[in-house]
């Protein structure tokens, strides 16, 4: 049944990681030729406890993507701790969870699961790379094991089939969310993006998502090799659309962002991209206060008692809680209930069913898996920038996008 993808889907997953690479300067260094490692997490078990259940997370913890691992694994140990009520234990049985670095290499990946499994793993998770995750959610159809997915956006992942789910949200999400700004039925959504795969995946997004409810969209796509902006922020101030949707990526932003501040755009009309995460704040230079951003996460925007638990438990450990400490936090939700259910973690396809419709409260708020596809219905959130006084900027929340009305359309 969700075998079969859309090629929309296929089309839109050219479009992951929207809201942490939009405008984001580019880091450069580090990253590229990291050696596989692994880290080993086993809860002692109680004296007659259970035998212990294993759990194998793949992750960037070195090469490009290695931050947002590092987060990601912060925010699954605060949810373990939080999900088992401080014990490690599901039903009597310790977990023990192994880390396994992908250094943001597939093939990597791929080799980690295959070893996992053939040691008797039934439950996998992680990676924030949309390439990464679509491999080990085949690898998890082909050997019949669970798969929680991290935060890799990619529209791809949601139905691609029935063994794998995701903890965060995806780039349709991200899209509905811009469109929260305005009410766009009517209007004119105007795109900027660099003309290459990523600006084009979120072309089409934005028509997809914002056109299907009343949006008429145009675009303006600039050459990647265009160091001078002026040009096409005059194009964009000229269209005077009701709302201009940033999708860019690499050095250049400051620039870009520059050209915009200068032409007026960011003055007169409605400019929304996405907020990733802390490092990208100082990005957008003096237009940051006049941007209107979605995103994902940041610490100060749920007020719930889970995401202060999350948060505190991160802290605790000597982490900074940023966009994608949620997500970690989340699958490890997702995986305790996964055995608490089943009653252990043999039964794959009981997994499967005790997550299939799960209504539960997170770090984000009120979640929701979706039964036909396993998308993660959830709150999403407006921000702006502000000054923090110092030179800097922080996350301000504007307003909280309600999670059915930023849901993705249900994948076939």
């Amino acid at each position: 049944m969700r075998a079969t993808r859309k090629s929309l889907a296929l089309t839109l997953g050219v479009a992951t990681m929207l809201a942490v690479a939009a405008c984001a300067p580019s880091t450069g260094g580090g990253g590229n030729e990291s050696t596989s490692g692994s880290s080993e997490s086993t809860t002692e078990a109680a004296e007659g406890g259970g035998e212990p259940i294993n759990i194998g997370i793949i992750t960037s913890t070195t090469g490009p993507l290695a931050a947002y691992g590092e987060t990601f694994v912060d925010g699954f140990e605060a949810g373990l701790d939080y999900a088992t009520d401080g014990t490690g234990e599901v039903n009597g049985s310790p977990l023990a969870v192994k880390f396994e670095d992908d250094g943001g290499d597939t093939d990597r990946a791929v080799t980690l699961a295959r070893d996992l499994i053939g040691q008797g793993y039934t439950i996998l998770g992680g990676t924030a790379s949309s390439g990464i995750a679509l491999s080990l959610a085949e690898q998890a159809e082909q050997n019949k094991v669970l798969y929680v997915s991290g935060p890799a956006a990619s529209d791809a992942i949601t139905g691609i089939n029935d063994y794998t789910f995701r903890s965060g949200r995806q780039s349709l999400q991200d899209v509905a969310t811009a469109g929260s700004f305005v009410d766009v039925e009517g209007q004119q959504v105007l795109v900027l993006a660099q003309d290459n795969a990523f600006g084009q995946g979120n072309f089409a997004a934005v028509q997809a998502v914002l056109g299907a409810k009343g949006a008429e969209v145009t675009s303006v796509m600039v050459p990647e090799d265009v160091t001078e902006f002026t040009p096409f922020a005059a194009q964009v101030r000229d269209a005077a659309p009701t709302m201009v949707f940033v999708a860019w990526a690499g050095a250049t932003s400051g620039a870009m962002w520059q050209a915009l501040d200068q032409q007026g755009v960011l003055d007169d009309i409605t400019v929304v991209t996405g907020l990733g995460d802390a490092s990208t704040f100082g990005a957008y230079g003096a237009a940051s206060d006049k941007i209107d951003f979605l995103n994902h996460y940041f610490p100060g925007a749920p007020d719930n008692e889970i995401n202060t638990a999350m948060v505190e438990h991160v802290e605790a450990a000597g982490g900074t809680p940023d966009l994608f400490t949620p997500d970690g936090f989340t699958a490890a939700q997702m995986i305790v209930r996964a055995i608490e259910e089943a009653g252990g973690a043999d039964d794959v396809d009981a997994m499967i069913a005790a997550l299939e419709g799960w209504s539960f409260d997170g770090p984000k708020g009120s979640y929701t898996i979706r039964a036909s596809d396993h998308a993660l219905i959830q709150p999403m959130f407006q921000v702006k920038l502000v000054s923090d006084g110092n030179g800097g900027w922080t996350p301000e929340l504007v307003s909280e996008a309600a999670a059915e009305d930023v849901a993705p359309p249900e994948a076939g």
